[in-house]
């Protein structure tokens, strides 16, 4: 196993919502484009929040007692919080959400567009809808959150006939069909999906209809259990390449493993010991990074540890897209493990890929150290 080299720190540092699109830079796809090629990477949709993080709290609030954090942030959260992390690794990602109307629903939007570069020529801002909201207290590793929201606008949000894209991320519903799922994987676009916690206690894979239009499935491995029926993680991901190609299932500290029901090959990749501060969004970060060494046409273990790595490092953040890793990040990992001479050869050789992914220029010190974005405050110009 891998020791990360140093942790982000426990003060407000986070990545910016709003830093500009420039410094993402590596096109994980460059080699692979083709001017026939559809014009985004990955099409996603779904309910953006606003997230406000309460950073450097000691213990949980007591009640009827006052509790003052370190630290504060905000971004947009939900599904925002995976286009964050797809575009931060290069991939052109197309957003379909309903905003509000109201300064919160413009400050996500801005962020998203002219932070991070999503596209959301699909999204709508719809008039008097209030933005959902989800206030979150990060604390001895942990979060507890409170969301407040109104009813979603008709419709919301996902537009009739999705965009082409080389892929699409979807997050299964037990009992409900999402049409676009449908209709996108008839355009060719690959879907990779996750799923929550289902309510309902049936843990029926029947009742995950649109599973039969996804490429690969990615649950956690409680999650995996449940649907199968299976003694253990492993055993489930290979149960569950009966229902779909590709199943991912992620083991916690224990890392991933991973099955192609369509080869037979395995993957297995331990986590990279880390602090984690706050482990909001590291799913949707896992998925990101998974996406994207699939897309590249990079070997499974490659894309498992990719996928691994990029949550390991949003860990160490505070936040939800907030903590989306960028190459940047990536990059500076790499080289300070590198000049440890106390780390595994082998599990070294196992990031070796690395090297041929991140160029020079983008060298940065370890631990990176960033603003916390607030609304309360406009970018200078």
């Amino acid at each position: 196993m891998i020791a990360s080299a140093a942790s982000a720190g426990k003060g407000p540092s986070s990545s910016a919502a709003g830093r500009p699109q420039s410094q993402a830079q590596v096109d994980p796809l460059a080699g692979l484009r083709r001017p026939t090629d559809p014009p985004w990477d990955v099409y996603l949709t779904g309910t953006v929040f606003l997230d406000i993080i309460f950073t450097g709290l000691d213990s949980a609030p007591v009640r009827g007692t006052e509790s003052w954090a370190r630290g504060m942030g905000s971004s947009p959260g939900g599904v925002a919080n995976m286009a964050t992390a797809l575009a931060r690794l290069g991939l052109r990602t197309a957003l379909a959400a309903a905003f509000g109307d109201d300064h919160y629903g413009e400050y996500c939007w801005d962020a998203l567009e002219q932070g991070e570069g999503i596209d959301l020529s699909a999204s709508r801002s719809v008039p008097g809808w209030h933005s959902p909201v989800t206030v979150s207290m990060a604390y001895e590793g942990e979060r507890t959150m409170v969301s407040h929201g109104h009813e979603p606008p008709p419709e919301e949000p996902a537009p009739e006939c999705p965009p082409r894209a080389r892929a699409a991320v979807a997050s299964l519903e037990p009992g409900k069909r999402a049409p676009w799922i449908a209709q996108a994987a008839a355009k060719g676009t690959r879907i990779f999906a996750d799923v929550g916690w289902d309510e309902t206690g049936a843990w029926d894979l029947a009742g995950l209809a649109d599973l039969a239009h996804c490429e690969a499935f990615l649950p956690n491995a409680e999650e995996a259990m449940r649907y199968t029926g299976a003694h253990c993680p492993r055993a489930a991901a290979h149960a569950l390449t009966e229902h779909v190609p590709l199943a991912v299932v992620t083991l916690g500290a224990e890392g991933a493993y991973a099955v192609d029901g369509r080869t037979g090959e395995t993957a297995s990749v331990p986590a990279i010991a880390v602090e984690a501060l706050d482990p909001t969004g590291a799913g949707d970060v896992f998925v990101a990074g998974f996406v994207t060494g699939t897309l590249a046409d990079w070997p499974l273990a490659d894309r498992l540890a990719f996928a691994g790595l990029t949550a390991a490092l949003s860990v160490q953040e505070f936040g939800g897209s907030l903590s989306a890793p960028g190459w940047a990040e990536i990059g500076a990992w790499w080289r300070e493990i590198q000049s440890h001479t106390d780390q595994d050869p082998a599990a070294l050789r196992r990031y070796a890929f690395l090297s041929d992914l991140v160029p020079t220029e983008l060298a940065r010190p370890w631990p990176l150290r960033r603003a916390v974005p607030t609304i309360g405050f406009g970018r200078s110009a």
